[in-house]
């Protein structure tokens, strides 16, 4: 695994070529079978003092929580997210959302981007330059923080949903096929928050 200093390599690297305000785009949900698809795009500081960033499937809940509050806190960096609810996901199919979702993040920093550094693909149609990082959340600082981002905001989604439509355990699996989630879209059928073109959510309607 890279140090915490080593996060920092494809940043410094853009810094030098002169561009000073650097992007990182990740998602959250992508495989889901429930919910929506989240992205987050962040611009941060070159002199950060925000230690522990590391890609959000890496940390623990708390840890998350806490890495959010710090990264949103007035000032700190330039940030946003986007959802794409299950209905478009269905419509487009999910990669096409996965790219519809980072592309409106990034168009809506307050603060545009002079460079794009994405998790594994680039986004076409994106008129900014842009560099896709094979597992950039764990070897980029900007990507890794924005995989917090998108993780933290589409978990406290599936936390309402589950408030909302009950007996489906969202707010434990976050809308992911455990057996727990299988067993309950058994029992009740696909909610109104499913993705119904995910085959194990489709083949399981009711009636």
């Amino acid at each position: 695994m890279p140090r915490p200093q080593d996060l920092l390599t494809p940043e410094r690297e853009l810094w030098k070529q002169g561009f000073e305000r650097v992007a990182g785009v990740d998602e959250a949900g992508r495989g889901a079978l429930a919910g929506p698809l989240v992205a987050a795009a962040v611009i941060l500081p070159e002199k950060l003092s925000v230690g522990g960033i590391k890609d959000s499937k890496r940390l623990t809940p708390r840890a998350r929580e806490r890495l959010y509050g710090e990264l949103t806190a007035a000032g700190l960096c330039c940030w946003d997210c986007a959802v794409i609810e299950p209905e478009e996901i269905d419509r487009v199919g999910i990669q096409s959302a996965n790219i519809q979702a980072m592309l409106q993040a990034v168009l809506s920093l307050h603060t545009p981007p002079q460079f794009v550094l994405t998790d594994h693909f680039e986004l076409a149609g994106l008129d900014i330059p842009q560099r896709g990082i094979d597992k950039g959340d764990m070897i980029c600082r900007c990507i890794a923080a924005a995989s917090i981002l998108a993780k933290v905001t589409r978990d406290r989604i599936m936390d309402d949903l589950d408030r909302l439509c009950p007996g489906y355990g969202f707010a434990e699996h976050k809308g992911y096929g455990t057996a727990s989630h299988l067993e309950a879209l058994r029992k009740h059928g696909p909610s109104a928050y499913h993705r119904y073109s995910f085959r194990n959510v489709g083949q399981m309607r009711l009636g």
